[in-house]
């Protein structure tokens, strides 16, 4: 019996069966040539409850408008004092200098613009107010060259900028079945998107928020390679007990 023709056989059989398809890992591969799809997916970022914000308050007169800054430390022997973020409490509020509790929950970095200015009008004269989110992160998880953490510069982010960030999918990621783990202050949301498909685009996890966390599942040739895997080692385990067997049969002969 021909034992080496059995087992290249088989392997041969299980590698033809883990093939996957071009259309399985290509983005998009329902966009025609030339063509224009305008997106209505408008996104602004809300600030959600232990959002870290930097707020700095300005005017052309700096000595009116320090207090209403926080600082750590003083202006001592040419020490610059650090200016400290506020922390979005469970409550959606910020506890702001002279003016006490204001409620930022669900807000756009524009409208709590808006909002300060006008709890700050009683104080200061046209006041120029700077808001930026200091804790902006997302998570790529799975199969992906470099699963992390990834902090984000700015106030948005897309999926795919996000997994620009970790790598792009490998060769073995879902792409038309991506999880994103969303928080809206304390409560998941889960959502799933469809990256070879153009109306990916207008998905409501298109643009990533605070904290959201992506997952990118394992393919269907990925399973087949994990199974070939465990196939293999039992394959190779029954050839060596055939030839193991084979080389006492022709010894005792």
């Amino acid at each position: 019996m021909n034992y080496r023709k059995i087992l290249t056989s088989l392997i041969l059989i299980l590698l033809l069966g883990s093939c996957a398809s071009k259309k399985d890992l290509v983005y998009f591969n329902d966009a025609n040539d030339f063509e224009t799809l305008v997106g209505d997916n408008l996104y602004a970022y809300k600030f959600k409850t232990n959002d870290l914000v930097s707020i700095n308050v300005s005017t052309l007169d700096p000595e009116a408008s320090m207090p209403f800054n926080l600082f750590r430390g003083s202006q001592q022997g040419g020490f610059i004092p650090e200016q400290i973020d506020y922390i979005v409490n469970k409550d959606g509020n910020i506890d702001f200098p002279v003016i006490g509790s204001v409620k930022i929950l669900g807000l756009t970095p524009q409208e709590a613009q808006v909002l300060l200015k006008e709890k700050l009008s009683p104080y200061l004269k046209d006041p120029i107010i700077n808001i930026r989110l200091n804790n902006f992160v997302v998570t790529v998880l799975g199969q992906v060259r470099n699963p992390g953490t990834y902090p984000v510069n700015g106030e948005q982010i897309t999926i795919f900028q996000a997994l620009g960030l970790a790598g792009d999918l490998d060769i073995k990621g879902e792409r038309d079945n991506v999880l994103v783990i969303r928080d809206f202050n304390g409560t998941k949301v889960y959502n799933r998107i469809d990256l070879t498909k153009k109306e990916a685009l207008n998905s409501p996890v298109y643009y990533l928020t605070q904290n959201d966390v992506v997952y990118v599942e394992p393919n269907n040739s990925a399973v087949r390679t994990s199974n070939l895997d465990n196939r293999a080692s039992i394959l190779v385990s029954i050839a060596s007990v055939l030839i193991t067997s084979t080389v006492i049969l022709l010894t005792r002969n």
